[in-house]
C-alpha cells in the first residue's frame, strides 16, 4: 500500500533533517547570501555588495556612497550584485516497475525516489527557492511542498514499462532532476538531456535500484517478468546470467554518466537499501555545488 500524504510528507522532513545543519548553511551561504538568490557577476538589482566604482554621469546623490568617498578625493557608488531566484523542477518516474522491491524490509523504487524529491524539494524551498514537479508552475513556499506531496501521491502508476520527462515543460535557465531506475530505453533520456543542453538547464539524473537489481542475486530455475508483463524471460540457470547482467549494467550507467556530463549534468545511483539521507547529501552537493 502506498503512503499517504502525510505519511509522506513525515517521512520526507525526517530525511530532509538528515542534512547537517552546519553543511546545509554552509552550503546556501556559499551559494549567496540571500538563500535562493544566486548572483550574477554583474552590477543590479540585488542585497549583496558587489564593488565600488568612480561615480559617473547619470548617478544620484542618493547612489553615492558618501563614507566610501569621504576616504577620497572623488565620489564612489557602491554597486550590488544582480540576483535571480533559481527555481528547480523534480520529475520521479511513474512507470511500472518503480513499484518493484525485492524485499519486505526495504520501500519500492517509487515510494524512495517520491520521499527523495520531495525531502530535496522542502531543502530548496525553505532557502527561498521556487520548486514544482515537473511540468507544473514553480512556487515559493512552505504551502508547495504540500501541493507536490499531494500530487505524488495521487500519481497512479502507469501500466507500461517506460516512463519518460516532459521535454516540452523545459524552460531556460532552470534546473532539473529526474528519479528513475533507468532500465528502459535510454533513447528518450538522452534525447532530453540534449534539448536541454540546447536551453542551458542543468541537472542531475538519480537512478533508484532495488539491491536485488544492482547486485543479481538470483540462481537456478527463474522466471523474469517486466511489470507490465510485456517481457518475459524464463531460464533455469539464472546465476550463468549474472556476469552479463551486470556488464549490461554497468554499460547502461556509463552511457548515461557519459551523456549527463556532456550536457553539464549529473549522474548519480542509490539503491533502496541504503539510507535515503545518503542520497539526499549527495544532491544537495552536486546542486549546491
Amino acid at each position: 500500500m502506498r503512503p499517504s500524504a502525510d505519511q509522506l510528507r513525515a517521512r520526507a522532513e525526517a530525511a530532509s533533517a538528515a542534512l547537517p545543519a552546519l553543511m546545509l548553511s554552509a552550503e546556501r551561504l556559499a551559494a549567496a547570501l540571500v538563500p535562493g538568490a544566486h548572483g550574477q557577476r554583474r552590477a543590479g538589482m540585488g542585497e549583496d555588495f558587489w564593488q565600488y566604482r568612480p561615480a559617473t554621469t547619470g548617478d544620484t546623490a542618493r547612489s553615492i556612497d558618501w563614507r566610501r568617498s569621504a576616504r577620497s578625493d572623488a565620489q564612489f557608488v557602491r554597486d550590488r550584485e544582480a540576483q535571480v531566484a533559481q527555481s528547480a523542477a523534480i520529475w520521479v518516474s511513474a512507470a511500472a516497475g518503480m513499484d518493484y522491491t525485492g524485499g519486505t524490509d526495504r520501500p519500492g523504487k517509487r515510494d524512495r525516489a517520491d520521499l527523495l524529491a520531495l525531502a530535496l524539494a522542502m531543502a530548496l524551498l525553505a532557502g527561498g527557492e521556487r520548486v514544482a514537479l515537473a511540468g507544473q508552475p514553480p512556487r515559493p513556499g512552505r504551502l508547495q511542498a504540500e501541493r507536490m506531496a499531494q500530487t505524488l501521491v495521487a500519481r497512479p502508476a502507469l501500466d507500461r514499462d517506460e516512463d519518460a520527462p516532459p521535454a516540452e515543460a523545459l524552460r531556460p535557465g532552470q534546473r532539473v532532476i529526474l528519479f528513475d531506475d533507468f532500465l528502459g530505453d535510454p533513447q528518450p533520456v538522452l534525447d532530453y538531456l540534449s534539448r536541454a543542453a540546447g536551453l542551458g538547464v542543468q541537472g542531475v539524473l538519480m537512478q533508484i535500484l532495488d539491491p536485488d537489481e544492482d547486485g543479481f542475486p538470483w540462481r537456478g530455475a527463474v522466471l523474469f517478468r517486466s511489470a507490465s508483463g510485456a517481457l518475459r524471460h524464463d531460464t533455469r540457470d539464472a546465476a550463468g546470467l549474472r556476469t552479463a547482467y551486470l556488464a549490461r549494467l554497468a554499460e547502461r550507467r556509463e552511457v548515461l554518466s557519459r551523456a549527463a556530463a556532456t550536457a553539464g549534468w549529473h549522474f548519480g545511483m542509490h539503491d533502496t537499501g541504503a539510507p535515503p539521507s545518503q542520497a539526499l547529501l549527495w544532491l544537495w552537493s552536486v546542486l549546491e555545488g
